[in-house]
């Protein structure tokens, strides 16, 4: 959604988004570590907070994202924006970076990633495929159904 057209609230909201998502997986990371170490109550917390940052999250997509613009086909259509772009311009720029750095086992996940977000990418796209599809048929169902009736109804005197 970023671009230089993006009001600065847009970019803020994306931003804000993109903390809260963040926040969340480390603490529910931090909050696996803490019961590996036998620390249970911080593990609790570290999850509870976890869950309020999930509903941050949320309340910024709202936002980004208004109920009454999503569509199933828009939801598809801007997650395999977003896992194309992953696969194709981000995790390649940083396992470019990951290489000149010699750091191998970043490239080592990077490539992971690569190959995750292209899988993603592709099972998106054959699912709104099928659904494409699905309702190609069931248009062509429907207008046999009009047809018919029209018919029916031009037999009909008046």
């Amino acid at each position: 959604m970023s671009n230089s057209t993006v009001s600065k609230t847009i970019n803020n909201l994306e931003a804000a988004f993109a903390g809260e998502s963040m926040a969340n997986r480390k603490y529910l990371f931090f909050a696996r570590r803490a019961r590996e170490l036998g620390a249970i109550e911080v593990a609790e917390v570290f999850e509870r907070t976890a869950e309020q940052e999930t509903a941050h999250a949320f309340g910024h997509l709202d936002l980004l994202y208004p109920q009454n613009s999503l569509t199933v086909k828009k939801m598809l259509e801007l997650a395999i924006e977003g896992e194309t772009y992953e696969y194709t311009e981000m995790y390649p720029a940083f396992r470019h970076t990951a290489l000149e750095e010699k750091n191998h086992a970043a490239v080592k996940e990077l490539d992971e990633q690569i190959d995750e977000s292209r899988e993603h990418a592709k099972q998106f796209t054959m699912v709104l495929e099928k659904a494409a599809k699905r309702f190609a048929a069931l248009a062509k169902v429907e207008e046999r159904h009009a047809n018919r009736y029209r018919d029916a109804l031009d037999k009909v005197s008046v």
